[in-house]
């Protein structure tokens, strides 16, 4: 006790920590009183602005809210301690609370001097001092500065094999190889680092963020062939294209001087969103809804800004108005995209196809007319008319609904698929033969239409010649502008742009990778770190304003953050220098919880679930199916029946490809927008910018990879891989399973456990020889018949386990 009571007294005579606005104020006033009294003019109450120094502490009436050195005179202090229900603030109806340590703590500022700052995400990028504390690793001297003052310990490394899983899943995405697991880790990750799976990788990320798919979205979701731009991300990325770089090509690619095709074909980023063209679809509300797509995805990748939220109204936390929205509005509406295109290669678009690609429309296009030729002829004696005269002086203009005009006033060969669609429907109880050439002509119209579509097209960017005038819209109502005319530039509470730059996207690019940008760096490499510890250095990684979350390792970040600037915005150097520090090397085993529950003081090594794209890729790449080739045209892989159907009302049938195409990583896998692939359970639906993908775990899961056809068939093919290198020696067959699966040896208890679990499954196999060879089917790639089917498909039960326990589906 006494010992206890020295102690305290030894803390009371240290001097206390010093207030930071920025860190301890301001994420109280912005989540407590921005919304009342914040940017947000429209909705203040009582004229009182808490977001700006010289408002808050205005004298008005002999009075100020922030009286600084004199807590007892602010009405801030007297309005959050009072007990009135008319008069204590937060207002009881705001649903908002303060807690006591809140109050003291704003009050102990107020009487400090109420020293103001500004919000941390929006101060310039200084490099910090790196900390002596003996550790070789900037990362880690920073990191273990703040275990230090936390009474922490780093973890020890993590075990080799692991480390090396570790690595090679979060760089290329696959796991090593059993040769690979004997690399020097420093020589695996300069490997990895020129693997053409690193590019593949860390496109995935990028995809989600520019919301690609192979179509549009909405309700008619036609095609599009935007493939091109994914190709090209991978090769920019495998090249370590320097990322300012890669973000004026995107941005602005077609502004640059003498652009090039690639140029041009990487500003196909902000093409990437949803086109609404059904029908009776107003073209500009369209259009100005794709403008705004542009300005939210923009912000969110570059700035980590909640734009969206000042298009109807000044933002209610953020120093961000509407002028600041329609601003940067502006920039986006000065291209010549009308609103108006119902396919998936709306203009402005370029011309990508092949030889073949045409050849295919022209040979759809000739089926379609010989199979309406028969249709035709067929209606001549099925609607009768004077000879000569057309069809609607036929008993066709009496069918019921829309039948009339798309009958007996539409050609055969210019009939669509919905016209189609609805006389198969009516005519198939009343008249096989018709039924049957309908069919047939819906066929080939579908196959037009698909060839038309797969014509490569790339949507782009472009400039109006001359510009277009931008006004900031009521309530973000396209049809409701305000007087309030505004022209291109960049939000008022951030550096402005040099006085020299264009006033265009291109100004605009140059402006986001400037060094004075205080958000780009941070934003970016603050997803890098989310992508390999699980959580970002902001665990808000789409939110740098100020309800966003104040990070714990500040200095970590502004240092990594001025570092992949200096070095030239050198992605593979950024990763190089993360994945070489001890603080990525430690093991992830938890010694104590409670102490940081989260992992947010970097006192061990990350551990979450993979992501469903990453477990597919694993188990094709285990059993030895996975198929290397890059790029290319989206492929087709196993999908149970109906899908497509059931969310297109039968206008889109889902035609699965086989052979290699089956094999191919999940990057290059086929988007439909408004039913993403149905093997990802846990992705960004594709349909708006996502930078933070949903992470979970239910039992549900369970069910695609213990039942899908590639979870499966990976199986079956890892099974006769290992039994085909290791005939008649049983552990040897099971230790190189464990081996390709989890990268390592199993302990002698985990062998005994599997051996016994190989048991019954043979007893289970060989007393049903009818279900074993039903398991063994399952896939098109052809088994090895030489194989026992009741063993091959006993081994095929056991892979799967292996595929699915907890390790195999956890990067640690």
């Amino acid at each position: 006790m006494r010992a206890f009571c020295v102690f305290l007294s030894l803390c009371s005579a240290l001097p206390a920590a010093s207030i930071d606005f920025s860190r301890d104020i301001q994420p109280i006033l912005s989540d407590k009183c921005y919304f009342c009294h914040g940017p947000d003019a429209r909705e203040r109450k009582g004229d009182l602005r808490l977001d700006v120094e010289k408002e808050a502490k205005a004298v008005k009436e002999g009075v100020a809210a922030i009286a600084p050195g004199k807590s007892a005179q602010s009405t801030l202090i007297e309005r959050i301690f009072s007990t009135d229900p008319d008069e204590v603030m937060p207002t009881p109806k705001s649903n908002r609370t303060l807690t006591e340590a809140q109050k003291r703590l704003l009050k102990q500022w107020i009487d400090e001097g109420a020293k103001w700052g500004t919000h941390w995400a929006f101060e310039r990028i200084e490099r910090p001092r790196i900390p002596d504390v003996g550790a070789q690793h900037p990362i880690d001297a920073l990191v273990r500065a703040k275990l230090a003052e936390k009474g922490m310990k780093p973890a020890p490394r993590a075990a080799a094999a692991t480390l090396l899983r570790r690595v090679f899943l979060d760089l290329t995405g696959l796991p090593p190889t059993p040769d690979e697991l004997g690399l020097p880790y420093d020589k695996a990750v300069a490997r990895l680092l020129d693997s053409p799976r690193f590019g593949e990788r860390w496109a995935w990320d990028w995809l989600d963020a520019a919301r690609y798919a192979d179509t549009n979205g909405y309700q008619g979701d036609p095609e599009r062939t935007m493939w091109p731009w994914r190709d090209w991300v991978v090769q920019a990325i495998n090249a370590n294209m320097p990322y300012d770089q890669f973000t004026v090509w995107q941005l602005a690619g077609d502004l640059l001087p003498g652009a090039t095709q690639e140029q041009k074909l990487a500003s196909g980023f902000n093409r990437n969103h949803m086109i609404n063209g059904e029908g009776g679809r107003i073209a500009e509300e369209t259009r100005v809804e794709n403008v705004m797509d542009r300005v939210e995805t923009t912000s969110t990748v570059w700035l980590g800004l909640t734009m969206g939220c000042s298009k109807c109204h000044d933002h209610k936390f953020d120093p961000l108005t509407m002028r600041d929205y329609y601003g940067l509005y502006d920039v986006f509406n000065q291209t010549s995209e009308d609103g108006k295109g119902r396919s998936g290669q709306a203009a402005p678009a370029m011309d990508m196809s092949t030889a073949a690609e045409l050849a295919q429309v022209k040979a759809a296009s000739e089926k379609v007319n010989a199979v309406a030729a028969e249709v035709e002829a067929f209606e001549l004696t099925k609607f009768p008319r004077p000879a000569g005269r057309p069809l609607t002086e036929s008993e066709a203009m009496r069918l019921p609904g829309n039948l009339p005009s798309y009958i007996a006033k539409t050609e055969p060969k210019n009939r669509g698929v919905d016209p189609l669609l609805e006389a198969v429907s009516y005519f198939k109880d009343k008249d096989a033969a018709y039924t049957n050439l309908l069919q047939r002509l819906l066929a080939a119209v579908r196959a037009r239409v698909s060839a038309t579509s797969a014509v490569t097209k790339v949507m782009i960017m472009d400039t109006l010649p001359a510009p277009r005038e931008t006004f900031v819209l009521e309530k973000g109502a396209y049809d409701k502008p305000t007087a309030t005319k505004v022209s291109f530039n960049v939000p008022a509470s951030l550096p402005a742009m040099k006085p020299d730059a264009p006033r265009n996207r291109l100004g605009l690019a140059q402006w986001m990778v400037s060094r004075d940008n205080p958000l780009t760096a941070r934003v970016t490499v603050n997803r890098f770190w989310q992508a390999l510890f699980g959580v970002g250095l902001v665990k808000t990684a789409e939110d740098f304003g100020l309800q966003g979350e104040v990070p714990p390792q500040r200095e970590l970040l502004d240092w990594l953050a001025a570092e992949f600037m200096e070095s030239g915005w050198d992605v593979k150097a950024l990763l190089r220098l993360i994945v070489t520090s001890e603080t990525y090397r430690q093991s992830s085993k938890i010694t104590d919880a409670q102490a940081d529950p989260e992992n947010r003081w970097l006192a061990r090594g990350p551990r979450f679930r993979m992501p469903s794209w990453m477990l597919r890729d694993q188990a094709l790449a285990v059993s030895g199916l996975l198929q290397g080739r890059l790029g290319g045209p989206a492929v087709k892989p196993y999908q149970p029946e109906g899908i497509w159907e059931e969310a297109t009302f039968g206008k889109k049938s889902y035609v699965q490809d086989h052979g290699e195409a089956l094999y191919r990583r999940t990057l290059y896998v086929f988007w439909r927008r408004i039913v993403g692939p149905t093997m990802l359970f846990d992705n960004a639906a594709r349909q708006t910018c996502v930078i933070k993908a949903t992470r979970t775990n239910t039992p549900l899961h369970a069910l695609v990879t213990l039942n899908d056809v590639t979870y499966v068939e990976a199986a079956r093919a890892l099974a006769q891989r290992v039994l085909l290198a290791n005939r008649g020696n049983e552990d040897a067959a099971l230790a190189q399973a464990f081996r390709l699966v989890l990268c390592r040896e199993p302990a002698r208890a985990e062998a005994a456990l599997l051996k016994a679990q190989l048991g019954k499954l043979r007893q289970q196999q060989s007393a049903d020889r009818a279900a074993a060879l039903k398991l063994l089917a399952v896939g098109e790639s052809k088994r090895d018949e030489s194989l026992d089917a009741g063993e091959h498909a006993a081994w095929t039960g056991l892979c799967l386990l292996l595929l699915n326990t907890d390790e195999a589906l956890t990067k640690e």
